[in-house]
């Protein structure tokens, strides 16, 4: 268990100081905003085409691990749906906290975590990830919560703006356009190639410094405008979901890759840690573009971030798995 401890201490060492910044003022409270974009709109973009351009279509053609991931997070998803909406949730609300407990953080912690335990292996299998991730679920996120929130809901205005988020996403275009670049049998000239590497090589350092700014500027948040009390049940929410997040996603999909879908020993491993990653920032954004209560989900992504410096090292060490 230590030295896999050791091999995480890096990544969270990075979203440390990214935290302590924020808080000692080093960095101002608009720096998060412009770390994630940076690493959103130029830095993974740029390492998901790199990695798709040289990889293609029959190389993340997996189906087992694209079923095994798919179903475990979907099952989940509309679990955590159905009790939101049995409680009396909008349909809006609902969506964002099945969001929450469902949506693993592989682009700014999977990629470093699972580069570091698994070699080059993994960039595969992340990428797989992130597709499912940022294009599948997210866009079924924005389509319940859209239909949550539009009188009319006429579903041809509702599949447009559905459409147009997914492809407004540069997580989605960049691996779509290195696949097709793929396909098309191109090579990378090696000026493009070398811009890629320098571009792509600053996503994870500055995904999870960026992640260490968001939650300080919650924590920051939190002291300056103190709530007087929790809500109702708050916090029994917020650990079911930070559980569901941590401790059912996992098992859910260790279960479907070892006794539905059979996949490798190494391919399960990646599939469950990947689904063990704590919650990424994509929830608390829905919650900021469309006005909804935000407090919840922020909760989620700092509990599930600190927690899972010692879920990961649990399950990776459950699992025996040692540095690549």
């Amino acid at each position: 268990m230590i030295p896999t401890l050791l091999i995480l201490l890096p990544i969270f060492g990075l979203i440390l100081a990214g935290y302590l910044a924020r808080l000692r003022g080093v960095m101002g409270p608009g720096a998060a905003g412009d770390v994630n974009r940076l690493v959103v709109w130029l830095a993974l973009p740029a390492l998901l085409f790199d990695i798709m351009a040289h990889t293609g279509w029959r190389a993340i053609w997996q189906p087992g691990f694209v079923g095994t991931f798919m179903l475990a997070k979907g099952l989940l998803f509309g679990a955590v749906l159905g009790w939101r909406l049995l409680a009396r949730k909008p349909l809006a609300d609902a969506s964002i906290d099945a969001v929450a407990a469902s949506y693993p953080n592989t682009g700014y912690v999977g990629f470093p975590l699972l580069l570091l335990l698994f070699g080059k292996d993994s960039l595969t299998p992340t990428t797989i990830a992130t597709i499912i991730v940022a294009c599948v679920f997210f866009a079924a996120a924005i389509a319940l919560i859209e239909a949550g929130l539009q009188a009319e809901r006429h579903p041809a205005r509702l599949a447009a703006r559905v459409a147009g988020a997914v492809l407004r996403n540069p997580l989605v275009l960049a691996p779509l356009a290195g696949a097709a670049f793929a396909g098309a049998g191109a090579v990378v000239p090696a000026s493009v190639e070398t811009f890629l590497k320098l571009l792509g090589g600053a996503a994870s350092p500055c995904a999870l410094v960026g992640l260490g700014l968001f939650l300080a500027n919650q924590t920051l948040a939190r002291t300056a405008t103190p709530t007087a009390a929790p809500a109702p049940g708050g916090r029994a929410t917020l650990a079911a979901l930070v559980a569901a997040k941590l401790a059912v996603q996992p098992l859910l999909t260790w279960a479907l890759a070892t006794w539905v879908f059979a996949l490798p020993a190494a391919s399960r491993h990646m599939a469950v840690l990947l689904a063990a990653l704590p919650t990424g920032t994509g929830p608390f954004m829905l919650a900021e573009y469309y006005r909804r209560d935000g407090a919840l989900v922020a909760q989620v992504i700092l509990a599930t971030t600190v927690a899972s410096v010692v879920t990961l090292v649990a399950a990776a060490a459950m699992m025996g798995i040692v540095p690549a």
